[in-house]
């Protein structure tokens, strides 16, 4: 019996696919994340520490439960009776926060290719069922063995390394231009799915104990994939219930840059040119410059918003959170101008691309310039910091986008080389930020920090205002075989009514 999910047919297809694109992020993160909550409750710390003292000896409140002058870094988590809990060391819990970015950034680079040959909607069925399964074994992987558990998030982070750039894939296939700004946006649901997981962590482990922080996202992912496997399909060309309509919309709307192949037909990326490709070079500094900057609040910020300005632990947990929620609804407000931008066509795509840049890297990094001189405004701190990465949200509008404009046959692959660099930013920004914070947490030691991160925010802007484009480029469009052009009638090279769809070279 098929289940054919009649109550989605009243909904265009394509919002189908947005909507599931935007939930895989979301889970997607909830595997991600839940980690850094978890293991506090896995290991408990028995000692008590306290930070640095702020800098600011005159500032003064008399809400005690928001700011304190110095913090206590220690805090009571109650779990039911029983609950076992383990005495990992410093290093060993690193080896397991570790484990999953390692992965992650191995299959980052091929992912790409992998969702291009075996089609995205497969990949990431099967990636994220077994991120679900092994979320679901990793309290007993725990139990046997730190390292076990460290292997488990690491096999985690290579499943999870093949999403983003599946998704991009899908993008390239299932989005019109005027319609691209608002799918791009969706892949930031994971900011939701940070903090709803941040939220519901405490409560699971309060009440349940730190095992059901990892069953309960992963019963959640597990459902997820049955949604996703009924309602996602690689492109318009291939879902059994997309309206007539609704289907000569999007491919009319994409043109001839996309291949609607059949699953038996695949090509080969052209590396060489990709590889060489001063455009593609500028898209990948680009995407490093905003990820250095993601991966900055991701694993810095929460330490400075408790060391430097004092904030107790219940209030860094929700502040920490407000950069990405910033960052989610930016980009949904910069998505729909970029739509309309190119509903009214009046600039070129390239000229779009470099001027949102302004909004995405160089106000970000002045943002963090500032930063580093707010140490007596706390408040204003946790500000500059929440709109630096709120303002990057118009990367939907540049480096989450561009390789779409490069190649959006190739999308994929482009994402997936693109994000593999990006990621090591991951690695660099917490040796960075260890190495200027080894002697203090006060301001004069985080401005270095912030300065470093500004710097490579603008740098990437500038050179790619330099030297990218929004121009698809040659060696995007696939030239037919030999035996295809034999085959072509030489007054048909552009069929419309053909369901496989053979790009022309471009001359």
């Amino acid at each position: 019996m098929i289940f054919h999910f009649k109550f989605f047919d009243f909904v265009p297809a394509r919002f189908n696919v947005a909507l599931m694109m935007f939930l895989a992020c979301w889970v997607n993160y909830m595997l991600r994340v839940n980690m850094s909550v978890n293991i506090i409750a896995m290991v408990p710390d028995v000692s008590t520490t306290t930070s640095v003292k702020s800098e600011c000896k005159a500032i003064a409140t008399d809400d005690s439960t928001l700011y304190n002058e110095t913090v206590i870094t220690k805090k009571e988590l109650r779990q039911p009776e029983g609950v076992v809990t383990f005495t990992w060391t410093a290093q060993e819990q690193a080896y397991v926060l570790s484990g999953y970015f390692w992965g992650y950034a191995i299959t980052s680079v091929v992912s790409g290719i992998a969702a291009e040959f075996w089609g995205p909607r497969r990949l990431v069925f099967i990636t994220m069922l077994i991120s679900a399964l092994l979320t679901l074994l990793s309290p007993q992987a725990a139990r046997l063995h730190y390292m076990v558990l460290v292997a488990v998030r690491f096999v985690i982070g290579l499943a999870a390394g093949f999403l983003f750039p599946s998704l991009h894939a899908l993008v390239a296939h299932w989005a019109p231009p005027a319609e691209k700004g608002k799918f791009v946006s969706a892949l930031l649901g994971g900011a939701i799915g940070t903090v709803v997981t941040w939220s519901l962590t405490g409560p699971l482990i309060e009440n349940f104990g730190w095992d059901y922080a990892f069953y309960v996202p992963g019963v959640i992912a597990a459902v997820w994939c049955l949604f996703w496997w009924f309602l996602v399909y690689d492109s318009p060309v291939q879902h059994p219930r997309i309206s007539d309509a609704e289907k000569q919309y999007i491919l009319e709307a994409i043109g001839d840059k996309v291949t609607h192949e059949s699953k038996d037909k695949k090509v080969v990326p052209p590396f060489k040119y990709i590889f060489t490709s001063f455009p593609f070079l500028a898209m990948v500094i680009l995407h490093y410059g905003s990820n250095w900057g993601l991966y900055f609040v991701m694993t810095a910020a929460p330490k400075f918003v408790s060391s430097a300005l004092g904030f107790n632990l219940t209030s860094t947990g929700t502040l920490s959170s407000l950069p990405y929620l910033a960052r989610m609804i930016f980009s949904l407000i910069f998505g729909a101008i970029g739509d309309r931008i190119v509903r009214q066509n009046v600039v070129s795509t390239t000229f779009m691309r470099k001027f949102f840049c302004l909004f995405s890297h160089v106000v970000p990094g002045l943002l963090l310039i500032a930063l580093g001189y707010t140490g007596c405004a706390p408040i204003l701190s946790v500000a500059l910091i929440t709109f630096s990465m709120g303002s990057n949200g118009a990367a939907t509008l540049t480096n989450l986008v561009n390789h779409q404009d490069l190649a959006p046959n190739f999308a994929g692959t482009l994402y997936g080389i693109a994000n593999g660099i990006g990621n090591t930013a991951g690695f660099v920004t917490p040796l960075v930020t260890a190495h200027f914070t080894k002697n203090g947490n006060g301001f004069a030691e985080w401005r270095p920090v912030f300065i470093t991160g500004a710097s490579l925010y603008i740098a990437s802007a500038g050179y790619f205002i330099l030297f990218g484009t929004g121009d698809t480029q040659s060696w995007n469009y696939i030239a037919p075989t030999e035996e295809e052009e034999d085959k072509r009638p030489s007054n048909s090279s552009n069929n419309s009514n053909d369901t496989t769809v053979t790009i022309p070279v471009k001359t």
